[in-house]
């Protein structure tokens, strides 16, 4: 009798250590698993919901995550939609624990400079949000013109007036790097 409780004493033991060792493979798995998933994953699991997302210049912008490219993102905000480069971005929340991949070589590819074409093509009025040398925030209203590589040629107009040469009040050529957001014009509003 006294070898069947030596012998199951030992079968516990044995399973108590299977058991913390397979917990303990899990977990590091978990680490390695987590420390491969970069934000832009994280965001593409996030698309549909509302998060915020706080700018480095302080303001924070609110919306369901629509879209999602390699150097930006677009939030839905009622009328408006937002454009906001990653560079801009202080920090999110909402943020789930999911990720997912992207299952596109061309979304990869799409860069801040590819929305921005599309608005230009679009030829919308835009609320273009800079960063200010304080870190305050200032807009400025207008169609983007062109797009370079890492700029983009703005031209303001008069609010309410439709681009035409002669409406066009100055052109300015921003930065990528001084960009904050860019919001869409939906109705009358900005």
């Amino acid at each position: 009798m006294r070898w069947d409780a030596l012998f199951e004493d030992m079968e516990a033991q044995l399973a108590s250590e299977r058991l913390l060792g397979l917990e303990s493979e899990i977990s590091e798995r978990a680490r390695v698993e987590t420390a491969g998933i970069e934000l832009s994953d994280r965001l593409r699991g996030a698309i549909g919901q509302k998060i915020d997302v706080t700018l480095r210049s302080g303001t924070l912008v609110s919306g369901a995550l629509s879209h999602v490219g390699s150097e930006w993102l677009v939030l839905d905000e009622g009328r408006h939609q937002w454009l906001v480069p990653g560079e801009a971005v202080l920090t999110y929340q909402g943020l789930g624990r999911q990720a997912r991949a992207s299952q596109s070589k061309t979304v990869q590819r799409l860069g801040l400079a590819s929305a921005l074409r599309i608005l230009s093509r679009d030829r919308s009025e835009v609320a273009v949000h800079l960063l200010g040398s304080t870190s305050e925030e200032r807009a400025m209203r207008g169609v983007v013109d062109r797009v370079g590589k890492d700029h983009f040629d703005l031209a303001v107009m008069m609010p309410g007036e439709v681009r035409r040469h002669g409406s066009v009040v100055f052109v300015a050529t921003v930065p990528f790097r001084s960009l904050a957001a860019l919001r869409s014009l939906r109705g009358q509003e900005i």
